[in-house]
């Protein structure tokens, strides 16, 4: 996420503590809020699908195969 929507971001919140928001603002607000959201759940997927487990056996598996295939067992049932 751009830097400038983060502090757009951090001035809607501190206008809605100091005078409040218009209709527009509170919208502005929320979409900003939501991408933001959006943005660290990205960050977070694509960092924990580059980890890799040592299983008990000794066998190494990453996380986006073993999501993978909890997804496909899913669809089957």
């Amino acid at each position: 996420m751009l830097e400038e929507k983060i502090k757009r971001i951090n001035e809607l919140y501190h206008k809605s503590q100091d005078t409040g928001l218009t209709e527009a603002e509170k919208e502005e607000q929320a979409k900003l809020r939501y991408e933001y959201i959006q943005a660290i759940r990205n960050n977070l997927r694509g960092s924990l699908e580059n980890i890799s487990i040592q299983n008990p056996d000794g066998t190494i598996t990453d996380l986006s195969e073993q999501r993978k295939m909890k997804m496909n067992i899913r669809r089957d049932h």
